[in-house]
């Protein structure tokens, strides 16, 4: 499927801690004739959705399988544990996977670090989403690890949260369906990598002056003007002076 068609709009599915807010402003300067319908997917849920073609185009995490998907990573999040303000934690600057060791630690079901080794003490159950983990790290029971935007999304006045400097990390994603690249594919792709409009992978290009016109005005530039023998222009002949009689000595 090449696109020759224009879609009548371009369906943007994203994963929460994502803010595709500049992509859109973008995509809508450039292109206001189609509409960006934006996607709201859980990290398990958005490669389905694109295999599926329920979007055009999606932000995931990494990992993903990619047997029917492409994708170009974006950026890496930096891995934060969301703790009480009063939590002793709190007073330090960042901590290590060790530090939490004493702490119930809470690993959702849609968890979306890749945990070789899980973290703290277990809880009793998973909960069930990281908005369910953090109501209970507020309720002192015990403490979250997750992806910084995750942190900042669920954020709340009586928590905080600290780097953890060795934990896994999470990896955002541009992807969609390799079978399926269409130019507004290819339109967005530009636009998340930062390309200008008038660049070599834009649609738009400034058209370029036919090279038998500049030849023809550069060789008006260079042709002799009118009664010029054409290797520069004669000299002027200077005046002669007329001889008058001599004069006669008294």
């Amino acid at each position: 499927m090449t696109g020759s068609e224009a879609p009548s709009s371009f369906r943007l599915a994203y994963v929460p801690g994502v803010i595709p807010a500049k992509w859109v402003r973008i995509w809508q300067e450039r292109l206001p004739d189609i509409p960006l319908e934006l996607v709201m997917a859980t990290a398990a849920d958005a490669p389905g959705m694109l295999r599926g073609l329920d979007a055009d185009a999606g932000f995931v995490r990494l990992p993903i399988d990619r047997t029917d998907l492409s994708a170009i990573p974006l950026y890496t999040e930096t891995t934060v544990v969301v703790v009480p303000k009063d939590h002793l934690m709190a007073a330090a600057e960042e901590v290590s996977v060790a530090d939490l060791a004493d702490d119930v630690v809470f690993h959702p079901l849609d968890d979306t670090l890749d945990w070789e080794e899980l973290p703290g003490r277990p809880a009793i159950e998973r909960p069930a989403t990281t908005a369910d983990a953090v109501e209970l790290v507020a309720a002192g029971v015990g403490l979250l690890v997750v992806p910084q935007s995750l942190a900042r999304l669920h954020h709340r006045k009586d928590l905080t949260y600290r780097t953890v400097v060795d934990a896994p990390q999470s990896r955002v994603a541009l992807s969609w369906r390799e079978d399926t690249t269409t130019d507004r594919v290819e339109d967005f792709i530009g636009i998340v990598r930062g390309r200008t409009v008038n660049s070599t992978r834009g649609r738009t290009q400034p058209q370029a002056q036919p090279k038998k016109q500049r030849s023809d005005e550069g060789a008006a530039r260079r042709k002799p003007a009118a009664g010029s023998s054409g290797r520069g222009s004669a000299k002027t002949p200077r005046p002669t002076a007329k001889r008058g009689r001599p004069r006669r000595r008294s």
